[in-house]
């Protein structure tokens, strides 16, 4: 009796202690499929293949972030690409200048979405704008032009291309730097590349708090009189919103100039009614 005895608790013990291990399975299992979840509930890997120059600027570095964070395949064109590199997640870097049109045949070879963030940073070289807003634009485009594979150019420029007294077109004080925005856009417009031209007032970086919704608006909505609305501001984080926008609504972003500012009393809109605003 005593040896069935101590045999029946042995295997008491036993089938307690596999229990005791299955529950820890099942829990282990669950832990795992949180995990699991928790990445596929994630990014999801993209295989539209995108290129953003001016990916180190204040507008380009937030549409790199925010690109990368959806999971999409970003490349960026930079002139240091030590600098990008440390500014910037992990991304792709094509090192060179815009002016180059070999740089921007690599850069472009294999993308299927271009960003143009791109814009001069020289307050030294009166030619800078000539360079970047202008023609590496030019470069840009023909490159996509010739490599056919390019689908959409999304093209960050400015309220205030077409008028020659605002400041920044002014001697002196801008070099004419929307003077090379305005032929920048318009190379994009006569490429037969499918396009958006995303037109912001001026540019914020820091958020005041205030609660702000966009306004969008055509060609010369906004600006000096004697158009119907002065340029006002946005910030540079919704202006990357806006470039993705354009790239994931092609059907009501295609080939249109949308002019953007962000005021306090204005409603808030979906992006789909943005551009279908326009």
């Amino acid at each position: 009796m005593a040896l069935l005895l101590h045999a029946h608790m042995h295997v008491s013990i036993a089938r307690t202690a596999t229990s005791a291990l299955d529950r820890s399975k099942r829990k282990t299992r669950r832990r795992s499929s949180g995990v699991e979840n928790l990445v596929v509930a994630g990014p999801t890997p993209s295989s539209t293949r995108v290129l953003v120059t001016g990916g180190t600027g204040g507008t380009g570095k937030a549409l790199v972030e925010k690109l990368a964070a959806q999971g999409t395949p970003v490349a960026v064109l930079t002139r240091n690409a030590t600098k990008a590199k440390a500014a910037l997640p992990a991304v792709e870097l094509v090192e060179g200048d815009l002016f180059s049109y070999d740089t921007a045949v690599e850069a472009v070879a294999g993308r299927d979405i271009i960003f143009i963030c791109s814009g001069t940073t020289s307050r030294l070289d009166p030619f800078d704008p000539f360079k970047i807003d202008w023609q590496g634009v030019e470069n840009l485009v023909a490159a996509a032009k010739q490599q056919g594979r390019v689908k959409k150019i999304i093209m960050v420029s400015s309220i205030g291309v077409d008028d020659p007294f605002f400041p920044l077109n002014l001697p002196f004080v801008g070099n004419g730097v929307l003077w090379m925005k305005k032929l920048g856009e318009l190379a994009v417009q006569r490429s037969g590349i499918d396009y958006s031209i995303i037109r912001p007032g001026g540019l914020r970086s820091t958020d005041d708090g205030k609660q702000r919704n966009v306004v969008a608006g055509g060609q010369n909505t906004f600006g000096l009189p004697p158009r119907p609305k002065l340029p006002g501001s946005i910030r540079r984080t919704t202006v990357a919103d806006a470039c993705i926008a354009a790239m994931e609504l092609p059907e009501v972003s295609r080939n249109k100039i949308v002019e953007l500012v962000e005021e306090e009393q204005a409603p808030a809109l979906s992006w789909t009614q943005v551009f279908s605003s326009v």
